[in-house]
């Protein structure tokens, strides 16, 4: 398996980081995808994918969250190091309207450089969207031709919703713990729209646990949950789940050494 969206260098694994990596690899999670936040988290991502080379890679982007104001300076100073690094993704970025439409119009053209930045340096995208989908389709559309591709994070909507996702083409969706919750429309809503391979698993570690993990932190090692709910959605075996995943995650993202 592999996790493509797992915060390992959060505060939350400041003690157990090393048992949190190896309970990942004995649930046979292979690789693990860890985005960037802002300026600052790029430190602290890169250090954690340089502890575990070949098994923790990194991405670099600025969370809708985190945009304000002075968004242009602390993309300039991204850029650099996106420049000078060596990246998988341009990620976590995006917008999100959930909380707060305060910063909207600085998000959405935070989001938009970024977009141009993966057209630039042919990465793919990590995408959060929340409460925003119609603001980020319509700037998708403008360069949709020259996408390079990459992932839908943390996918939770609907089939209509689904349909309008998959019409770019080089994308996938993200499916984490809220497949297994109690409430979720999930295990209807994929099986209908979207095909197996247009699916990859993450965690968002250490948000959002599967169940029966719900309540606890979330760390790699559970995305085999995730993976057990999919192959039971799309009535396959747990293997042809794994499979198919891989294979998408080496479509978007590449071939990675290790």
């Amino acid at each position: 398996m592999i996790d493509t969206h797992a915060h390992l260098d959060g505060e939350e694994y400041l003690n157990d980081l090393p048992e949190v990596i190896q309970r990942a690899k004995d649930a046979g999670v292979e690789k693990v995808f860890v985005p960037a936040i802002d300026q600052k988290s790029i430190t602290t991502v890169l250090a954690v994918c340089q502890q575990y080379p070949s098994y923790a890679y990194p991405m670099i982007g600025l969370h809708p969250e985190e945009v304000r104001n002075d968004w242009r300076e602390v993309l300039e100073k991204m850029r650099v190091e996106a420049e000078e690094g060596t990246f998988l993704a341009i990620g976590e970025v995006g917008l999100d309207f959930y909380w707060s439409r305060e910063f909207e119009q600085e998000q959405l053209e935070a989001f938009e450089e970024q977009v141009r930045w993966s057209i630039e340096t042919r990465l793919p995208l990590m995408i959060h969207c929340r409460k925003a989908q119609n603001e980020m389709v319509a700037i998708l559309k403008r360069y949709k031709d020259e996408l390079l591709g990459g992932v839908f994070h943390c996918f939770t909507g609907n089939e209509l919703e689904a349909k309008e996702l998959l019409q770019f083409d080089r994308f996938v969706l993200g499916i984490g713990g809220v497949l297994t919750f109690k409430n979720s429309h999930l295990p209807e809503v994929l099986p209908a729209v979207v095909p197996l391979d247009r699916i990859v698993l993450e965690t968002d570690s250490p948000y959002m646990a599967p169940v029966p993990m719900r309540g606890k932190r979330n760390e790699s090692a559970f995305v085999v949950h995730v993976l057990q709910k999919l192959a039971e959605c799309y009535q396959v075996s747990v293997e042809e789940v794994e499979r198919r995943t891989n294979e998408t995650v080496t479509r978007v993202f590449g071939e990675l050494r290790g």
